[in-house]
């Protein structure tokens, strides 16, 4: 017989679809938590856990975002043969590296995020396991240079780049690029250094995990 949820475990596993549909990840317990007006992330991680044991998803450890639902990938079914994204190398979620131009495509659909993604890179290191970004997935990105500071970036230092936080700090000539990961150091620029000393290449607009 299959194990039944209850009203609002149904409601948490649809919201959990609903972000992996729209931003490329799942929720964290404190969004789960402001969405239906808990009282503290714990009742989230109540609700997931109960999911989780009865088969409706699969949780990874000491991540904020590591839920994943078994044979859901968040995909829609406007995939089409040869009009997917550019996938244009790697980029770094641990220290800077090296960019290089090694383009591949792939069946993913630009209009599939919003903003419209205008090429993938694939990720390279575990600083962003916490904002459900890890080691192979493949990152959407919007290619602009305004960006606002809370935002997931691709920002290139020098001919390196990295995917990181962006952090305005009180200092104007000051940026911090952040990891998700309390292994990883914060990165700061002087923007002082001159025009070279940082270039944001994009904002993240979404995951796309191959192999959950």
């Amino acid at each position: 017989m299959a194990k039944k949820i209850t009203a609002r475990q149904q409601q948490i596993l649809d919201f959990i679809k609903e972000s992996m549909r729209e931003l490329g990840y799942p929720p964290t317990r404190r969004e789960i938590s402001d969405r239906f007006n808990f009282g503290s992330p714990n009742a989230a991680e109540e609700h997931l856990r109960a999911l989780d044991r009865k088969g409706f998803i699969d949780m990874r450890k000491h991540t904020s975002r590591g839920i994943s639902i078994p044979g859901f990938s968040g995909l829609t079914s406007t995939v089409e043969a040869g009009q997917g994204l550019a996938v244009m190398g790697l980029v770094a979620a641990g220290s800077p590296i090296e960019y290089f131009d090694d383009k591949q495509n792939c069946d993913v659909p630009a209009n599939l995020f919003n903003p419209t993604a205008d090429y993938m890179l694939r990720v390279q290191g575990e600083s962003m396991i916490n904002a459900g970004i890890f080691d192979g997935d493949l990152l959407a990105v919007h290619k602009t240079s305004e960006v606002r500071s809370g935002q997931i970036v691709v920002a290139r230092l020098e001919n390196e780049v990295t995917v990181k936080r962006y952090r305005q700090s009180t200092d104007p000539n000051i940026i911090r690029l952040e990891p998700e990961n309390d292994n990883y150091r914060t990165i700061e620029v002087d923007l002082r250094r001159g025009p070279d000393a940082l270039t944001i290449e994009g904002v993240t607009v979404g995951v796309i995990r191959l192999n959950p």
